[in-house]
């Protein structure tokens, strides 16, 4: 009796002892920013999208995790031929994220596997592309300066050129977005964007930029200072004509007041003359020797002028 019941207790203590081992086995938590395929021996039986608790047959399904958010993509700098035949280095990086766990884990199993697949077919897409157009459409995206040189009247050099752009460089973008798009769901992978980082030139092509954007800049600056010589002249224009006016009226009401001054005058000479005509004419003459004679002039007059008769009879 005593030997079964120490049976049933080891018994009962394996039995719990498994339990306890197996039990925190069957349950497995899915965080808000996971999802998560169950297998049994190697093939698919769920998949769980919903963050939360999940039971699973211990020792026999397993649980595989992938990331729910936006995952980022890095390039390598790669030289790259234009259809210029300009040598250019493009480095590019995108954002992507697992829409099908369950064919990403069947075809790329993870992220690294995943990041390899995604090197092969962005960094084609963009190779293609670039060598497709000319250097000016991938660094561009609008024909802001081509519009500029165009309104310049007077441009800067008339040997040099400013290209207009037809495709641009936000269409090339959205061209390898849709060639790279269409590939990646056969490893349940959905393309978010796809941006270029940076374009360096080798040194012969820098050299060419740069003046390139020298030239279009002073041409932009050319634009900017004719305009700002034109309403120059405009504005020295309208003040000019607007002196002349002044100068114009302020003539003509002198002219006005002179005259009315001038009637005045000629009114008063005419009544002083009526009353007085000899001592009129004395005064004009000694009006007429005031205007013509100063201290440095000699004056010779004759024994029958009348202003030396004048002078005589005032001195006696």
């Amino acid at each position: 009796m005593k030997q079964k019941k120490q049976d049933f207790l080891i018994t009962l203590g394996i039995v719990i002892a498994v339990i306890g081992f197996i039990l925190p086995a069957a349950f497995f938590t899915v965080d808000q920013t996971q999802q998560a395929v169950v297998t049994q021996f190697g093939k698919p039986v769920r998949i769980i999208k919903n963050a939360g608790l999940h039971i699973k047959i211990p020792l026999i399904q397993k649980v595989y995790y992938f990331e729910k958010r936006i995952l980022e993509w890095d390039g390598y700098p790669e030289q790259i031929p234009t259809k210029d035949k300009k040598l250019i280095s493009i480095d590019t990086t995108a954002r992507w994220k697992i829409k099908d766990p369950l064919v990403f884990l069947q075809s790329v199993v993870n992220e690294t596997g995943a990041q390899s697949r995604l090197d092969d077919i962005l960094d084609a897409a963009v190779r293609n592309a670039a060598s497709s157009y000319n250097l000016i459409e991938i660094i561009r995206s609008t024909n802001r300066i081509y519009k500029e040189y165009k309104s310049v009247k007077n441009p800067l050099s008339e040997d040099t050129t400013v290209d207009k752009i037809t495709t641009g460089r936000g269409k090339i973008i959205s061209q390898i977005i849709k060639q790279a798009s269409a590939k990646v769901p056969q490893y349940g992978i959905e393309l978010i964007d796809i941006r270029i980082k940076r374009i360096n030139y080798i040194e012969s092509v820098r050299r060419k930029v740069y003046d390139r954007m020298i030239s279009e800049r002073k041409r932009a600056a050319e634009k900017y200072r004719s305009e700002g010589l034109g309403k120059k002249a405009e504005i020295e224009g309208n003040t000019e004509k607007e002196l002349k006016k002044i100068i114009s009226q302020a003539y003509k009401k002198s002219q006005e007041i002179k005259g009315v001054a001038d009637a005045k005058a000629n009114d008063i000479y005419l009544k002083a003359f009526s009353q007085g005509p000899e001592f009129y004419a004395f005064l004009r003459t000694l009006e007429t020797y005031k205007n013509s004679i100063d201290k440095n002039t000699s004056l010779i007059l004759t024994t029958d002028g009348e202003y030396f008769r004048y002078l005589n009879s005032s001195s006696e």
